[in-house]
């Protein structure tokens, strides 16, 4: 956590954890972490509600914001050994990082507005990270579950155009797939992109790529949970990402 924040983020230290806000929240962050995390923070707020994935996710409201509060775990094949432990500074810094470039360059995405860092044995530290609540939003995975084929194509509607934006960006996703997209909006739905740390920066045109592992995704989501997006769908979105239409 050497470098500085980002403009419009302050640094903090409370005790023996690092942490860096948003200006307008970094008061806020300061009060809770001289008591607890920010994680039990929402897990205890009477408000919470719990918003599962890997591992279980809190929205609350934090100062002027709703947020969603989330505790960094490791997914794959080394989440049984490693948990929640990161080697120092822990992805939480590069999150932001990526957060800040991708809304300079018009990628939607639920805005980082900080996180906390704790102490942990030795080398490893455990950490925090809020992102501000998109509201009444719905991931990509659940849209495709609907039996309604205009829901279904209204969201693989707005998917295309986030993979489109992604492509001229040069953003690979290097794990995109239907549950790191989400939905909100009315009466048209925008998508948004989440599970930053896998994000890239390519010098050649990555649309193709991450459209591959998408299609992956949606028609494995349709072989083991019964989704009920169709082949013809499936086509459909793939000629409107790389046809523009």
């Amino acid at each position: 956590m050497s470098a500085g924040p980002p403009k419009g983020y302050s640094r903090l230290v409370v005790g023996r954890t690092q942490a860096v806000g948003a200006n307008h929240l970094a008061e806020t962050f300061r009060e809770v972490l001289r008591g607890q995390t920010l994680y039990a923070f929402a897990e205890e707020h009477p408000q919470a509600r719990a918003l599962p994935g890997r591992g279980v996710a809190f929205a609350v409201p934090m100062g002027t914001e709703r947020v969603v509060v989330r505790h960094n775990r490791h997914g794959g094949l080394f989440a049984p050994f490693t948990g929640d432990l990161f080697v120092a500074p822990t992805r939480a810094p590069l999150e932001l990082q990526l957060s800040v470039r991708l809304a300079d360059l018009g990628i939607r995405t639920p805005a980082l507005l900080g996180y906390a860092v704790y102490p942990g044995p030795l080398v490893w530290r455990r950490a925090d990270v809020v992102t501000r609540e998109v509201t009444e939003s719905f991931d990509l995975g659940r849209a495709l579950m609907s039996p309604d084929p205009e829901q279904r194509i209204a969201a693989l509607t707005a998917t295309a155009a986030l993979i489109r934006s992604l492509g001229v960006a040069r953003v690979r996703h290097e794990d995109l797939n239907v549950k790191n997209v989400l939905l909100a909006g009315s009466p048209q739905l925008d998508a948004w992109l989440l599970d930053l740390d896998r994000v890239r920066f390519d010098q050649i045109d990555p649309t193709r790529a991450n459209l591959n592992r998408l299609i992956h995704s949606a028609r494995s989501w349709q072989e083991e949970r019964g989704a009920l997006v169709t082949a013809d769908e499936l086509d459909g979105f793939q000629q409107a990402v790389l046809e523009g239409g």
